[in-house]
This record gives structure tokens, C-alpha cells and sequence, in this order.
């Protein structure tokens, strides 16, 4: 299946920047540079990659089970970044599976051309780049048309949110199949050539712990196949599928893992994690690996587990 590259290392990236015009700050409109984490704002204006917007996943996720956001507010969220169909968008991270869980929801929503900074800041900055401090910039004077048709809100809430999603340019979410429920999740266990595999720990997978302070329930999912994670007791560990600087292993390594575990792509794959990051990351290597069909059951363990307990 081809598809944009996904993957983009921390040279591609700065030699992306040195060719912007008038300064390396300076990148197209129609590309944005966004930097995703959880709370990390102070953190961001102290030093980012310059030209970098910030991004928070709570605007994307939410407590307390960090679902994603419904359809309108992603809708929202993605048009008040300048962001459309057509954008090119560059993420990265501190963590960068923040950035792999803003990734994966923005090729949900449609955003064709969807770019991972291998590595995340770590590798920016282990390379000797430049940083830039302070707010992020101001959005792109070419996407102010985007964010005022998403913040207009007249003529009624349906008049609203079809000009959201005519701003943003095709039908929202254009690939609803990237995701899905406990539902899903269960006719996937059903089905022949379904796979749910699970992008946990070992002591997750083996309940010796849940991974997470506000997830009381500890196992997996039945029927669920183990693909690995990271080191025990560290649910942002990838450690299984990057090496020691955060880079990826390479796809062939990782195909080889999955193969082992039964996780093959002529079958139909849904990653899950305790909530969603790390699956999102495992997505990510399967889409630039072309695998057809591939999607994240979205709340994961957590939202198995709490469906569970209620019945």
C-alpha cells in the first residue's frame, strides 16, 4: 500500500528547516511543525525545535479513562493548529509517544501527509541542533481563513460543523477504520483473520501489575496476543522496538517479533496498550510498513478492564 513516508530522522528534519524561506523558522504554510506532549508548555518555551507550535494531548485525549476526543472537538482542535486535510504535519515529542498518539489521531481524522521525528527531541537535540525559546508562533497567516471558519459557530450547531469540516477539506474522520471500541475489539477476537495484540510490558501482560496508578484491574485480554513492549514497571519504555536513543529498530526486526507472535499483515491488526500511546507508536511502524489493515482499540486495557468490572 503506498503512503507518505512516515518516518523522518533529525537531519531530514533540520535540512526541511534550512531550506524555509526568508528564515529556518520560517516553514510553509501549508506545513506544520508541532511539538505534542502532556503538561509540557513550561517545558516548551524554555526550548523547542525552532518554528515548533505546541500541541497538548489533553486537547486530543481525555480523563479518565484518555479516550480520544470526540469527532468535533479533534475537528476543532486540528483547525485551530492551521491544520487541514492537506497540511503536512510534523510531530515530535519529549516523550515522543505523545507525539506517535497525536500522529496516529490526525491520520484518523484524514491529514494525509502525517511525518514522526524519529526519535522525538532527544535525537534534535543529541544531534546539536539549534533550540528557540519562548511561546509558540503565531499560526501560519495563510490557515487564519481555517481557524475563523472553526470558531465562527453561526447558523445553528449543524451549520457550524459542516463549515468546520469543509475548512478542513474531505469528510471527517476520513478513516474511522483507524479505530476502535470494546465492541470492535471483541468481534476482532471473533474473526478468523483478526488479531488484537497487546503492546504491553510483561508484567502487565502477565498481571503482575497494572502499569498504572489509576488502573486497579491487572492481566490482559483474553485471546490477545503478546507483542511486547519496554523494561518492566515503565509504561514509556519502547525499549522492544527502539534502541537505547529512541530511534526505531529496524521495521524488518520488528516485522520478525510480530511474525513470532502471530501478528502477520494479511491478517487484520488492532493494537492496544493500557490506554493508548504506545499502541498508537505500534500503529505508526505498521503504517509505514504499508500493513492494510490496522487500527488501535482505542482505551485498551483500561477500558476492557472497566467494561469488565461494570458488566
Amino acid at each position: 500500500m503506498s503512503r507518505p513516508r512516515l518516518l523522518i530522522t533529525a537531519r531530514e528534519l533540520a535540512a526541511l528547516l534550512a531550506a524555509a524561506p526568508q528564515s529556518p523558522s520560517a516553514l510553509p504554510s501549508a506545513t506544520r511543525l508541532l511539538e505534542a506532549g502532556y503538561g509540557a508548555r513550561a517545558a516548551f518555551a524554555q526550548a523547542h525545535i525552532p518554528g515548533a507550535g505546541y500541541l497538548d494531548t489533553e486537547d486530543i485525549e481525555h480523563a479518565p479513562r484518555w479516550l480520544r476526543a470526540p469527532d468535533d472537538e479533534l475537528l476543532s482542535v486540528l483547525l485551530a493548529q492551521g491544520i487541514r486535510h492537506d497540511t503536512i504535519v510534523i510531530l515530535y515529542g519529549r516523550n515522543n509517544l505523545a507525539a506517535a498518539r497525536a500522529a496516529h489521531l490526525m491520520l484518523y481524522a484524514g491529514v494525509t501527509d502525517v511525518r514522526l521525528l524519529d526519535g522525538g527531541f532527544g535525537a534534535w537535540l543529541a544531534a546539536g541542533y539549534p533550540c528557540a525559546s519562548g511561546p509558540p508562533p503565531a499560526i501560519p497567516a495563510a490557515r487564519a481563513d481555517v481557524i475563523a471558519t472553526a470558531v465562527a459557530g453561526t447558523g445553528g450547531a449543524e451549520l457550524a460543523s459542516a463549515a468546520a469540516v469543509a475548512a478542513f477539506g474531505r469528510a471527517f474522520p476520513a478513516h474511522p477504520e483507524y479505530l476502535i471500541d470494546t465492541a470492535g475489539a471483541r468481534a476482532l477476537l471473533a474473526a478468523p483473520d483478526g488479531v488484537l495484540a497487546s503492546i504491553r510490558t510483561e508484567a502487565e501482560h502477565l498481571g503482575h501489575i497494572s502499569g498504572y496508578s489509576y488502573i486497579t484491574a491487572r492481566g490482559d485480554i483474553p485471546g490477545a496476543r503478546w507483542a511486547g513492549a519496554g523494561d518492566n514497571g515503565d509504561v514509556n519504555s519502547m525499549s522492544s522496538y527502539q534502541l537505547a536513543d529512541g530511534t526505531t529498530r529496524p521495521l524488518r526486526d520488528i516485522a520478525r517479533r510480530w511474525r513470532a507472535a502471530g501478528i502477520t499483515p494479511e491478517r487484520q491488526v488492532a493494537f492496544y496498550c493500557g490506554t493508548g500511546w504506545r499502541a498508537a507508536m505500534a500503529f505508526l511502524y505498521a503504517y509505514e510498513m504499508g500493513w492494510p489493515r490496522i487500527s488501535v482499540y482505542d482505551g485498551g486495557w483500561c477500558e476492557w478492564s472497566v467494561q469488565l468490572i461494570q458488566g
